[in-house]
């Protein structure tokens, strides 16, 4: 999922210069255009992210509060999605219907292509934390890299903590493993992109496809043939 969420990250950049997988570049962008007196991208650059939150509550609905309600998340239709929206990304890319694949000015193609993929983002991010309980984020490094810094310090001191040193390691392990992913995933993402532009966004369909399968098989075909 990390090395999914890099690859739309830079795919983002590259379509269009715009990060689309964290909520604070946009309102980075945000300050600068309304500095500037652009007031319809500066709403833009405030819309987008929108669709963020939108991909969070979509992903509470279908994990988080069938979680809370004792039933089964509906994973399936969770990955199902994003495959559906990653597609409709390739496919719409390919025939211009986001503009030219790179240009430096935005016009309002490019923010429904930011708002598509910031809402597959949002799917993601809030499927994953869910499950970890607040714990895991893949779609961006900031909070990972801080439990990472915080995590290595109790390392470092273990002997004067009380508590599970193994688990702290477990965790740290698995945050160098998010940031290792997520940075493979951006460099993938650079080499595709520069070559396919819009069918760059095939693997990550690939990745949230074979996710839709494994999801679908032991959620819903499993439990029929028992």
């Amino acid at each position: 999922m990390a090395f999914q969420g890099g690859i739309l990250n830079i795919g983002g950049f590259f379509a269009c210069h715009r990060f689309v997988s964290h909520v604070t570049g946009f309102a980075t962008f945000f300050g600068v255009e309304l500095s500037q007196n652009h007031y319809s991208q500066a709403s833009g650059m405030l819309l987008v992210p929108f669709f963020f939150l939108c991909g969070s509550m979509i992903s509470g609905e279908l994990v988080d509060i069938r979680i809370r309600t004792e039933k089964k998340p509906r994973y399936y239709i969770l990955f199902g999605v994003m495959f559906l929206l990653i597609m409709f990304v390739v496919i719409g890319g390919a025939n211009g219907f986001f503009g030219v694949f790179g240009t430096h000015e935005m016009v309002f193609k490019n923010y429904i292509l930011l708002a598509l993929l910031c809402l597959i983002c949002g799917l993601q991010n809030g499927s994953v934390t869910t499950v970890s309980k607040a714990v895991i984020r893949t779609t961006h490094l900031t909070g990972i890299t801080t439990d990472l810094g915080i995590g290595l310090v109790r390392v470092f001191h273990r002997k004067k903590l009380s508590g599970n040193a193994e688990e702290d390691s477990r965790a740290n392990k698995m945050r160098l493993g998010i940031i290792f992913f997520f940075g493979l995933g951006s460099i993938v993402g650079g080499v595709i992109f520069r070559d396919f532009e819009y069918r760059g966004f095939l693997l990550p369909a690939l990745i949230s496809g074979g996710l839709f399968s494994v999801t679908f098989y032991f959620q819903v075909l499993k439990p029929k043939r028992n």
